[in-house]
Protein backbone atom coordinates (compact mmCIF):
# COMPACT_ATOMS: atom_id res chain seq x y z
CA UNK A 1 0.00 0.00 0.00
CA UNK A 2 1.43 3.53 -0.62
CA UNK A 3 0.04 6.92 0.49
CA UNK A 4 0.73 10.33 -0.67
CA UNK A 5 -0.83 12.94 1.38
CA UNK A 6 -0.59 16.44 -0.01
CA UNK A 7 -2.02 19.88 0.51
CA UNK A 8 -0.46 21.22 3.51
CA UNK A 9 0.81 24.97 4.17
CA UNK A 10 1.14 27.96 5.73
CA UNK A 11 -1.97 29.67 6.88
CA UNK A 12 -3.07 32.32 9.48
CA UNK A 13 -5.33 31.53 12.22
CA UNK A 14 -8.92 31.22 10.93
CA UNK A 15 -8.11 30.09 7.67
CA UNK A 16 -8.69 26.78 5.84
CA UNK A 17 -6.39 24.02 4.22
CA UNK A 18 -7.93 20.13 2.48
CA UNK A 19 -5.40 17.42 2.90
CA UNK A 20 -5.49 15.03 0.35
CA UNK A 21 -4.13 11.16 0.66
CA UNK A 22 -4.07 9.19 -2.83
CA UNK A 23 -3.88 5.75 -2.04
CA UNK A 24 -2.54 2.98 -4.39
CA UNK A 25 -1.82 -0.65 -4.01
CA UNK A 26 -4.49 -2.27 -2.29
CA UNK A 27 -5.34 -5.87 -1.97
CA UNK A 28 -8.98 -6.46 -1.66
CA UNK A 29 -9.97 -5.84 1.85
CA UNK A 30 -11.65 -3.52 3.70
CA UNK A 31 -9.24 -0.80 5.33
CA UNK A 32 -9.27 2.36 7.36
CA UNK A 33 -7.70 5.33 6.80
CA UNK A 34 -6.61 8.12 9.15
CA UNK A 35 -4.81 11.13 9.44
CA UNK A 36 -1.93 11.64 12.48
CA UNK A 37 0.00 14.76 13.60
CA UNK A 38 2.75 15.56 15.33
CA UNK A 39 4.12 18.95 16.27
CA UNK A 40 7.66 19.21 17.47
CA UNK A 41 7.44 18.69 21.54
CA UNK A 42 3.54 17.33 21.06
CA UNK A 43 2.80 13.61 21.29
CA UNK A 44 1.74 12.39 17.99
CA UNK A 45 -2.36 12.88 17.83
CA UNK A 46 -5.01 10.60 15.75
CA UNK A 47 -6.67 13.18 13.94
CA UNK A 48 -9.64 11.86 12.41
CA UNK A 49 -10.38 8.21 10.45
CA UNK A 50 -12.96 6.99 7.90
CA UNK A 51 -13.88 3.47 7.70
CA UNK A 52 -14.52 1.53 4.25
CA UNK A 53 -16.98 -0.92 5.17
CA UNK A 54 -19.79 1.59 6.22
CA UNK A 55 -18.30 4.83 5.79
CA UNK A 56 -18.52 5.60 9.13
CA UNK A 57 -15.89 8.33 10.87
CA UNK A 58 -14.14 9.58 13.88
CA UNK A 59 -13.03 12.74 14.47
CA UNK A 60 -10.40 13.50 17.83
CA UNK A 61 -12.41 16.18 20.31
CA UNK A 62 -9.59 18.72 19.73
CA UNK A 63 -11.09 18.79 15.64
CA UNK A 64 -14.33 18.06 16.02
CA UNK A 65 -16.53 20.61 14.88
CA UNK A 66 -13.97 22.30 12.74
CA UNK A 67 -12.21 19.27 10.91
CA UNK A 68 -14.15 16.99 8.58
CA UNK A 69 -12.41 13.93 7.20
CA UNK A 70 -14.45 12.08 3.54
CA UNK A 71 -13.35 10.21 0.89
CA UNK A 72 -14.16 9.68 -3.27
CA UNK A 73 -13.80 5.92 -3.95
CA UNK A 74 -13.07 6.95 -7.39
CA UNK A 75 -10.43 8.83 -7.24
CA UNK A 76 -9.12 6.14 -4.40
CA UNK A 77 -8.53 9.74 -1.87
CA UNK A 78 -9.42 10.66 1.32
CA UNK A 79 -9.59 13.95 2.19
CA UNK A 80 -9.32 15.76 5.42
CA UNK A 81 -10.69 19.44 5.43
CA UNK A 82 -9.85 21.71 8.18
CA UNK A 83 -11.65 25.17 9.26
CA UNK A 84 -11.05 27.37 11.35
CA UNK A 85 -7.26 26.77 11.72
CA UNK A 86 -5.59 27.19 15.32
CA UNK A 87 -1.89 27.36 15.81
CA UNK A 88 -1.73 24.61 17.81
CA UNK A 89 -3.39 22.50 14.84
CA UNK A 90 0.24 23.30 13.42
CA UNK A 91 2.47 20.33 12.83
CA UNK A 92 2.96 17.56 10.06
CA UNK A 93 0.17 16.03 8.86
CA UNK A 94 0.52 11.70 8.44
CA UNK A 95 -2.17 8.82 6.56
CA UNK A 96 -2.33 6.07 7.22
CA UNK A 97 -4.10 2.99 6.63
CA UNK A 98 -4.66 -0.68 8.39
CA UNK A 99 -7.07 -3.29 7.57
CA UNK A 100 -10.11 -3.13 9.31
CA UNK A 101 -9.40 -6.80 10.26
CA UNK A 102 -7.04 -5.93 12.61
CA UNK A 103 -9.23 -3.52 14.67
CA UNK A 104 -11.61 -5.23 17.06
CA UNK A 105 -15.24 -4.31 17.01
CA UNK A 106 -15.76 -3.52 21.00
CA UNK A 107 -12.62 -1.36 21.38
CA UNK A 108 -12.99 2.21 21.90
CA UNK A 109 -12.08 4.71 18.89
CA UNK A 110 -9.20 6.15 20.42
CA UNK A 111 -7.93 2.34 20.97
CA UNK A 112 -9.02 1.83 17.34
CA UNK A 113 -6.66 4.82 16.35
CA UNK A 114 -3.73 3.18 18.35
CA UNK A 115 -3.98 -0.36 16.19
CA UNK A 116 -4.37 2.11 13.13
CA UNK A 117 -0.89 3.69 14.10
CA UNK A 118 1.14 0.38 15.32
CA UNK A 119 0.49 -1.67 12.66
CA UNK A 120 -0.74 0.37 9.68
CA UNK A 121 0.59 1.48 6.89
CA UNK A 122 2.21 5.26 6.87
CA UNK A 123 2.11 7.54 3.70
CA UNK A 124 4.92 10.64 3.92
CA UNK A 125 3.59 13.68 5.77
CA UNK A 126 2.55 17.26 4.48
CA UNK A 127 3.28 20.01 7.14
CA UNK A 128 0.97 22.38 7.99
CA UNK A 129 1.64 25.82 9.63
CA UNK A 130 -0.74 27.89 11.07
CA UNK A 131 0.25 31.43 12.27
CA UNK A 132 -1.04 33.51 15.10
Amino acid sequence: VQLQASGGGLVHTGGSLRLSCAASGFTPDYYAIAWFRQAPGKEREGVACIYDTDGSTYHADSVKGRFTISRDNAKNTVYLQMNNLKPDDTGVYYCVTARESLISATISQEEAMRVIADFGSWGQGTLVTVSS
